[in-house]
């Protein structure tokens, strides 16, 4: 089977487990139905996910020799632990709508939300402890960062002078840590202990650049499913909005009398969004992301030669070349 083939299994035998582990549970008596487990299932199955995660566990085990079926259990708490720090950052952002379809909180409540996220996370680190221990522990590390970097962006809505070593905490935490635990964990279940201090530097440097790229693509508005210019609507800092006001204090001026309000009109928005793209933010955005990714490649080493590592080289040049060509087709 080639490398296409053998991910497409992999993560075909994902899908069925996270239906397994979504599955209703006991409710407690006189009750039908699992309402937490159903809006878990709601986000987690048929909703469009990329399931990054999952191919990335795929990935780093290939990398170390490690048989896929081993692997499995570790891809779906990956998609798990994600899937509920989705399901609470729609409740802290008022999401409406994810993947085109309603939020948990839009067709739940918050309660149902925060609860159905707080059971996944419960049971997915229950199940891991059952694997290993030694997953388990560093997957409830991986949980407190992400936990940390997901307040640390609430705090700095509406700033917009926050430090880009700031802004690098907050992506490296909300993405680069689960990506790194990806790696992480399958350097483990292989014992390879050399692998896994490389492998998390990848996934954490790697998680860094994704989380550029999304910023890229909001200002551009290229991200499918998401509105353009989100972060200016959320007064979210993001790389190109930092790096603007950095270059142009009659930008800054507007957008500190714009996010002084509770929202901001579509035509204000489109105004601070075109001036964003026009004084060379982007292009800025792209070089930070690209130096991330060559640094993600760099801890690599010699794993990148072997069948898993290449692959993994792909993903991260593939993510490069998109974006770059995004810029150029929409930065005249």
């Amino acid at each position: 089977m080639d490398t296409a083939g053998k991910l497409a299994h992999f993560l075909e035998l994902v899908e069925q487990r996270l239906g397994s582990a979504l599955a209703d549970g006991d409710a407690g008596p006189g009750v039908t139905g699992d309402t937490l487990m159903e809006a878990a299932r709601h986000l987690c199955l048929g909703s469009g996910g990329k399931r990054a995660r999952p191919m990335l566990v795929s990935l780093f085990g290939d990398a170390v020799d490690l048989p896929s079926e081993r692997l499995v259990e570790v891809a779906v708490a990956a998609e798990l632990i994600h899937s509920a720090s989705l399901l609470h950052d729609d409740v802290v952002d008022a999401g409406m709508f994810r993947r085109g379809r309603p939020t948990v909180n839009a067709r739940w409540g918050n309660i149902v939300a925060v609860m159905s996220g707080d059971l996944i996370l419960s049971t997915t680190l229950l199940r891991l402890a059952q694997l290993d221990e030694r997953l388990s522990r560093t997957a409830m590390s991986v949980v407190s960062e992400m936990t940390r970097a997901a307040i640390t962006e609430v705090e700095a809505r509406g700033v917009m002078d926050l430090p880009l070593p700031r802004l690098r905490y907050i992506a490296e935490g909300k993405t680069g840590s689960l990506f790194g635990w990806c790696g992480h964990a399958a350097a483990i279940l292989a014992n390879r202990p050399e692998a896994v201090k490389s492998f998390d530097g990848f996934g954490r440097h790697l998680g860094v650049a994704f989380q550029i790229a999304d910023d890229i693509r909001d200002v551009l508005g290229t991200d499918v499913g998401k509105p353009q210019y989100a972060d200016l609507q959320s007064r979210t800092p993001s790389m190109p909005i930092l790096l603007a006001v950095e270059k142009d204090d009659k930008l800054r001026r507007k957008l500190k009398e714009a996010w002084a309000f509770s929202s901001i009109t579509a035509d204000r928005t489109k105004e601070i969004g075109a001036a964003i793209i026009a004084c060379g933010a982007v292009e800025q955005s792209l070089a930070q992301m690209n130096a991330e990714i060559d640094t993600a490649l760099g801890h690599l080493g010699p794993f990148a030669d072997s069948a898993g590592g290449a692959e993994l080289v792909s993903w991260a040049r593939r993510l490069s070349s998109g974006i770059t060509d995004q810029v150029r087709s929409k930065v005249a």
